[in-house]
């Protein structure tokens, strides 16, 4: 019997804390340049970035250490956020902040005549997300971390990043992003504990010594799952947590015997397979093979993850799970992760031995959903024959849990059959589909939307039947975002400003910030105000000079929208309210004017068509209007390419309108539109997603609001006529006009048709003419106050006052008090 002790139980002593002076800094920085990386000053930049990086690296280690050991004790309880996603951006700046070592940091650079937002600046972004869905995970890690809670995150180790977005005559072109191309100083991998995750393969039942059956998962086509910790700060609290994300790789790596033979490609065959899963974030799914792709992707993170949480598991309680639902609890962050539900049984049952009811027990106390999407076609479903060739196990345990759970519906509506078609995760068809959704909900204590309409139109429309079976199980998280990444470290001067006016107690408790109101009425802090706004409309204007080549006059309204490019955000409706801009100045309609600058920005996923001409239409409209002597300052438009992380920590400063227009009803959330409200930014809104609460919260005089209303939407559907609207509105006429005659692709005949036709069909689904004349009336309105300086820093200064509720650190506190019910440690 062995005697080796449990590695909890092994005592060893803390990690000693390193000087962090800004000599110790410097030291160390020049240390790991010239002795570790083999570089000096005047080398590439990224170089001095990775020296900096081990150096703080080296000032997180102990904690991280520390709080690992702290969360392994037993009887904590923990809580896991699986997520496929996790836009984290830049790590370095981020630490430095969270660590209290801004001005230390600023000077050990200085020693070498280095300026530290330089060297920060060459970190690449990291490519493990997509958009809003990752960086509120992102955050939600901060939020974690900084309130002291024992959660980890789980993601996956993506090489490439979504894609590199360039344009070619105004298409967006898209280029790999191999974001690891130069290594990751803030990851460290851990091989020991690495984990297998089967797929394909065949099974087989064999009886047991008891009489029961015991199901075996045999021949499988095995991959491994290394992990690679990354490192999560909290603000000032000696608390790192840690983000686990995982790489795959094949078991052997490449056969020996085909190699010997002069088959090289098929020598390497299994080892670029595997090594497929992780390669790209989110592979286009428009094909057999990105389906499949995609969906070994989401077993591959959930199979892992609950792997390696059994094997903490087991180190302090053996094969005992009696207690296992009292101390652990898996938050899964949309449906991508929701395979984990049949993979928890599977690994209870066939690999430790618990029965069904046991293991059911388990798995229902202990998974958590959250839903981000109220679009139907977004809500996955994966065929079946899919998973009968990957994961046969996994679907004959779903077949199980829906068997079972069709039961309980027909002792709650007997003979309701449609209800119970309705609710199965089974669909049933021509080609049969599992419905991840109706899995998470079916196995979940816990399922909430994102934001109080979100949430509300959940129950009584996509969900409705589950919400009328148990209604208990439902409840709201609106979203947050973390105010160090988005107003400490991306406004360092709005943040000076705030400290110096009310403390600096606002960074880690961002309800503070509403003492802000009481300045309001101050002009003198108002011309601070504003001088701020003018410096980071300044960095923004030097941004959009750099990547589009377009002039923006600081004096103007910076007017942004920044999201991913998809028709039911209204893109479109912003372009056409540009253009009837331009049709006015080219009509001499000048008299009152505010110049303007429109700024656009955000991916279109490869496979979306419509979405890649709306990215057209906004740069073939850009040339005509930047290159028009008569429009002049007064309207400039620019898309700025490859959006992301680092970008937006520029552009959400810099920003004086927030245009967040979505069709109403459609919007889960939005995060974006928090950020904008942080910084000062005023928002221009439909009556829709975190929106609502955001007008709830400054009120309806600092907030632009617009629209058909959800329910006036579904209404409106019925008798929606957009000719009879571009008949009876003069300046929608015209606006149509220029684009039906071809004035913005004169010498590319026809290229927009399809967006015309969508904008004038009677069954589309994102009503965009519908809102234009309230939509060209509301910025009407911007304007006008926007030309009264005093007015306008006032709504700025009421914005960020009024942010407080869409702090992170809210909404973790509120998935911690209703769902994951941790201590803070």
């Amino acid at each position: 019997m062995s005697t080796k002790k449990p590695a909890c139980d092994i005592k060893i002593p803390p990690m000693e804390k390193l000087p962090t002076d800004s000599a110790a800094l410097a030291s160390d920085f020049q240390r790991y340049l010239t002795r570790y990386l083999g570089r000096y000053l005047g080398c590439v930049p990224f170089y001095l970035y990775e020296a900096m990086s081990y150096t703080i690296r080296d000032r997180v280690m102990a904690d991280w250490r520390s709080t690992w050991r702290r969360y392994e004790n037993k009887g904590v309880r923990k809580a896991y956020y699986m997520s496929l996603e996790f836009l984290i951006g830049r790590s370095l700046g981020n630490h430095i902040l969270n660590l209290g070592l801004d001005s230390e940091s600023e000077m050990a650079m200085n020693t070498f005549a280095l300026d530290l937002e330089e060297v920060t600046s060459a970190e690449h972004d990291a490519g493990l997300g997509n958009g809003g869905l990752g960086r509120l995970a992102a955050c939600f890690m901060d939020s974690c971390a900084s309130l002291k809670l024992p959660v980890i995150g789980y993601g996956i180790r993506y090489e490439y990043g979504m894609f590199r977005q360039e344009f070619d005559n105004g298409y967006q072109i898209e280029e790999p992003d191999h974001w690891l191309r130069d290594g990751n100083p803030w990851e460290l991998e851990r091989p020991e504990y690495t984990q297998v995750i089967k797929f394909g393969g065949r099974l087989e039942y064999i009886s047991d010594i008891n009489g029961g059956s015991r199901h075996l998962w045999l021949d499988t086509d095995d991959v491994l799952a290394i992990p690679y910790d990354v490192p999560i700060s909290g603000y000032k609290n000696n608390t790192v947590n840690t983000l686990r994300l995982w790489s795959a790789s094949a078991t052997n790596i490449f056969s020996l015997e085909d190699f010997n033979a002069g088959s090289y490609p098929e020598a390497v065959e299994a080892k670029n397979d595997a090594e497929h899963i992780t390669m790209v974030l989110y592979p286009n799914d428009a094909s057999e093979n990105g389906k499949e792709l995609r969906l070994k992707q989401q077993y591959f993170l959930a199979s892992a993850s609950l792997q390696d949480v059994i094997r903490m598991w087991e180190i302090n309680e053996g094969n005992d799970y009696s207690r296992f639902a009292d101390e652990n609890v898996f938050q899964m962050n949309d449906t991508h992760p929701t395979i984990a539900v049949a993979e928890l049984m599977r690994l209870l049952m066939d690999e430790k031995g618990l029965s069904w009811d046991e293991a059911w027990a388990i798995t229902s106390k202990t998974m958590a959903y959250t839903n981000h999407t109220l679009l139907p076609e977004a809500l996955e479903k994966w065929p079946v024959f899919l998973f009968e060739r990957l994961l046969p196990r996994p679907l004959q345990i779903i077949y199980e849990i829906n068997a079972r759970f069709l039961k309980q519906v027909a002792r709650q509506w007997p003979g309701d059959t449609q209800r119970q078609m309705r609710m199965s995760i089974i669909e049933e068809g021509e080609v049969r589909q599992v419905r991840m959704a109706y899995l998470a909900i079916v196995a979940s204590f816990s399922v909430n939307g994102v934001a109080a309409l979100h949430s509300d139109l959940l129950t009584k429309g996509l969900f409705r039947d589950f919400y009328e079976l148990w209604p208990e199980r439902f409840n709201n998280k609106t979203n947050g975002v973390t105010p160090r990444r988005w107003v400490a470290h991306a406004n360092p001067d709005l943040s000076s400003l705030i400290t110096a006016q009310i403390g600096n107690d606002w960074v880690h408790d961002f309800s503070r910030v509403a003492k802000l109101k009481a300045h309001v009425g101050d002009k003198d802090f108002a011309e601070r105000w504003h001088t701020v706004k003018t410096a980071n409309k300044k960095r923004l204007a030097a941004l959009v000079k750099k990547h589009c080549d377009v002039d923006f006059d600081t004096d103007s309204m910076f007017d942004v929208q920044v999201k991913r490019i998809h028709e039911y955000k209204r893109q479109l409706l912003n372009i056409l309210h540009v253009i009837h801009l331009y049709d006015r100045i080219k009509r001499g309609d000048t008299k009152n004017w505010t110049n303007r600058c429109v700024l656009i920005g955000g991916k279109a996923a490869p496979g979306y068509h419509i979405a890649k001409m709306i990215i057209k239409l906004v740069n073939n409209v850009a040339d005509v209007i930047n290159n028009d002597p008569q429009v002049g300052n007064r309207l400039k438009l620019a898309f700025i390419p490859n959006y992301g992380v680092s970008k937006m920590e520029i552009v959400c400063p810099g920003t004086d309108l927030s245009e967040q227009i979505s069709t109403a009803g459609k919007e889960a959330s939005g995060t974006g539109n928090m950020k904008f409200m942080m910084n000062g930014a005023v928002t221009i809104g439909t009556y829709d997603g975190a929106n609502i609460e955001i007008l709830d919260a400054v009120g309806e005089e600092n907030f632009f609001l617009f629209g058909l209303k959800a329910e006036e939407v579904e209404a409106r559907r019925q008798h929606y006529h957009p000719q009879s609207l571009v008949d009876e509105d003069d300046d929608l006429e015209r606006v149509m006009h220029l684009l039906q005659c071809g004035h913005f692709n004169s010498l590319e005949s026809k290229i927009f048709d399809e967006i015309i036709d969508s904008l004038l069909n009677p069954h589309d689904p994102w009503l965009t003419l519908a809102d234009f004349r309230s939509y060209v009336d509301a910025q009407t309105r911007v304007a006008a106050t926007y030309r009264d300086k005093s007015a306008w820093l006032a709504m700025s200064i009421n914005n960020t006052a009024s942010s407080g509720h869409f702090s992170a650190d809210r909404t973790i506190g509120e998935y911690n008090e209703d769902i994951w019910k941790l201590t803070s440690i």
